[in-house]
């Protein structure tokens, strides 16, 4: 699981991506407004813990510009101020959830817990990106009247892919997202998947396109 950590008190930030790291989560760290937005919309996490006073653009704002661009990824507010009128500020803005520093990492861990779980609870069952449809249940990737089934790494391609938006996915983060740790893989293995799914798309006679960016990463395109 993949965590966006927003903070600008920069040691606050990495106490807080080693917390999440010694849990078992990928995590990392941006410290300003813009660039928090402009990795939130990524679609690359799972959950966001987002500080309300940051330069360039509060958090407030940040969560808000999330909304109304329907990204829809958990946000954890985190702040100093415990004011009941604050509360209600971050959460009509659209944060999912509010904590006040100083916080024990315990907190933290199990808040992020129910974002994330609360978010499972939503059942979706299939993704749908231009004229391609991914069932997350069966795996099917399906065009028109075609399907064709995915292996499991086919699938977390290509669902990180759609869930993308258009947006440009890096290699190393591919990588990372559905080979973790695994030290036999590479980034050999996620041109090979890539190679594997264009073909699998071409066989159910979709329009959409794995397209390769040079030195930046794919992203999916239509025809």
């Amino acid at each position: 699981m993949n965590i966006l950590v927003v903070e600008d008190e920069r040691n606050l930030a990495d106490a807080i991506v080693k917390i999440l790291e010694d849990e078992g989560y990928n995590a990392e760290a941006t410290y300003d407004g813009k660039a928090g937005l402009t990795c939130a919309k990524s679609g690359l996490y799972d959950a966001i813990v987002l500080d309300v006073m940051l330069p360039g653009m509060s958090g407030y704002d940040v969560v808000h510009q999330m909304r109304r661009e329907n990204v829809a990824t958990p946000v954890l507010m985190l702040t100093a101020r415990a004011s009941t009128e604050d509360k209600v500020a971050g959460l009509d803005a659209g944060a999912d959830d509010y904590m006040t520093k100083p916080f024990e990492a315990p907190e933290l861990l199990a808040r992020l817990r129910a974002l994330t779980r609360r978010r499972g609870e939503v059942l979706i069952d299939e993704i749908k990106f231009a004229d391609i449809v991914l069932d997350l249940t069966t795996h099917d990737l399906s065009c028109g009247e075609k399907s064709v089934h995915l292996s499991g790494k086919e699938f977390e391609v290509l669902s990180i892919l759609m869930g993308s938006n258009s947006r440009v996915v890096s290699k190393q983060d591919l990588l990372t997202r559905v080979w973790g740790t695994d030290g036999e893989a590479s980034e050999n293995s996620v041109e090979a998947y890539v190679s594997f799914l264009r073909k699998k798309l071409a066989h159910v006679g979709s329009k959409v396109q794995v397209t390769t960016l040079r030195m930046l990463g794919y992203r999916l395109e239509v025809l």
